[in-house]
């Protein structure tokens, strides 16, 4: 059965011993999945604990307070993510003041020898841990050697030459490449929350949208979409959507935006997941209302051909062996 743990703190949860693998996971890509899979595939063959360490928020976010980091998922999707791949336990520290000022030496008395009676702790060759980041790979195995835990060091993961890092796909969302951000994370990239209700502008202008909140959340995504919406029918669902902060009707908060094609429903309170598939131009603002219902209307033609049945390229699955859209000519 699956543990999700929050403190660093207490009792041994793994009196058996545990293999180990500690970062940030943000988006859980191909190559986390790949070290996670390692994991548990050594402690199934050790008869050990198969833990993953992560942090919340991940470290770079916590330090970068004053400028907002883009995230590739939030906390929830990320432990659905490693839940999902049969580890024992994700350990999912709070990454507050105490932890930022924790050394090294007392991370790995503390967390992995004392909580996690750690046989054998995974990590990535570029790896820094505790204060001022002191702690790296030879500081591992110097206390690996004190406490009789073994240091391996996951090489970087590839796909057809392309090195499988968080911020590659961050770039290439930014870029609205969704196909290749596709390809690396191992799924479509989405944003999923509850519909709230807005100002009902959207249903004034003739273009009634479900709306997202991103909360603390900051997407590397942003302008006018194409987009599929799941968790309203059995299948997903054809829309063009807004990400952003609405300069036109002077929006604050940045806000999701979908309108669904062919649909007439209420879906305040309903949990939804937005499907990132093609951009169509960045955020703008207009003169008036009427030149941005009439840019709108444009917006939203545009989509319908994108996700068309008639249009292969934009349909569901649909890539290269490489993850991109094999007709350039519809490229967003």
């Amino acid at each position: 059965m699956f543990r999700l743990v929050r403190d660093r703190q207490g009792a041994a949860l793994a009196p058996q011993g545990s293999v180990v693998c500690i970062g940030a996971f943000d988006g859980v890509h191909c190559g986390h999945r790949a070290l996670l899979n390692r994991v548990r595939e050594r402690a199934a063959r050790l008869g050990a604990a198969a833990v993953a360490v992560s942090f919340e928020p991940i470290p770079r976010e916590y330090f970068a307070r004053s400028s907002p980091v883009s995230r590739l998922d939030d906390v929830r999707g990320k432990i659905r993510q490693i839940a999902g791949l049969g580890l024992d336990m994700l350990m999912l520290l709070r990454f507050n003041a105490g932890m930022a000022s924790m050394q090294a030496g007392e991370f790995v008395e503390q967390v992995l020898v004392q909580r996690l009676a750690a046989r054998e702790v995974w990590v990535g060759a570029d790896f820094r841990f505790g204060h001022n980041r002191q702690g790296d790979v030879a500081f591992l195995r110097e206390m690996g050697g004190r406490h009789g835990f073994a240091t391996e060091v996951f090489p970087e993961f590839t796909l057809g030459g392309q090195a499988v890092r968080s911020s590659v796909i961050r770039e290439m969302l930014a870029r609205g490449d969704f196909m290749g951000a596709r390809h690396l994370l191992g799924r479509p990239f989405k944003i999923g929350g509850h519909v709230v209700r807005g100002r009902q502008l959207g249903r004034k202008l003739g273009y009634p949208t479900a709306n997202i909140r991103l909360g603390r959340r900051t997407s590397p995504v942003n302008g006018i979409l194409a987009v599929r919406v799941h968790g309203v029918a059995e299948h997903s669902m054809a829309a063009v959507a807004s990400l952003g902060a609405r300069p036109t009707v002077a929006g604050v908060e940045p806000l999701l935006e979908a309108h669904l094609f062919d649909f007439d429903g209420d879906l305040y309170g309903r949990r939804i997941d937005v499907e990132f598939v093609a951009k169509l131009r960045d955020e703008e603002k207009f003169d008036s209302l009427e030149s941005m219902v009439e840019q709108i209307g444009r917006d939203a033609e545009q989509a319908r051909a994108l996700l068309a049945p008639s249009n292969p390229v934009f349909q569901p699955d649909f890539a290269d062996d490489r993850g991109r859209v094999r007709s350039s000519g519809a490229s967003a």
